[in-house]
């Protein structure tokens, strides 16, 4: 099992590949970006992230930081998900099992999930279908029981 710092140093390397191979400027801010999303587990939108860092005292702009986030989406090094509302939301992606998601239509809250089932019937599927499936993505939409959902109806 990788740690976190491993992980760190690989993302940053392929990180650093992808602005050279772009004539892109390797900026601290923008690495700041990249450590802050790998030190975190959670789904996250931009601003989040913006207003994270600004509160730990990151020295980088709101543009910086939506601009960074296309970067590490275009070199598959995040995730960029819309669960069915205007505001996109991110997660890491390298290193990352397969999943899927369980989301909240009330709060917005975003469940990680992974069934091995889900991996039979998609191989199943390429079989039958004489079809090479690269990839997959399930979003269910409903609403929590969590007792801090704000809006869930009550059982």
């Amino acid at each position: 099992m990788e740690t976190t710092d491993n992980i760190i140093k690989e993302v940053k390397d392929i990180f650093s590949s992808y602005l050279e191979n772009k004539n892109l400027r390797k900026t601290p801010e923008r690495y700041a970006i990249l450590e802050e999303i790998y030190s975190r587990q959670d789904h996250f939108d931009a601003e989040a992230l913006y207003i994270h860092m600004k509160t730990n005292n990151y020295r980088v702009s709101r543009a910086t930081v939506y601009n960074t986030l296309e970067l590490l989406v275009s070199c598959d090094l995040v995730k960029k998900h819309q669960f069915g509302k205007n505001l996109a939301q991110y997660e890491r992606s390298f290193g990352y099992k397969q999943h899927d998601h369980l989301i909240c239509i009330e709060c917005n809250n975003v469940i990680e999930f992974c069934d091995p089932r889900i991996q039979q019937i998609k191989n199943m599927m390429g079989d039958i279908l004489e079809f090479k499936v690269t990839h997959h993505s399930l979003n269910l939409y409903g609403h929590c029981q969590k007792e801090n959902c704000a809006n869930a109806p009550r059982k």
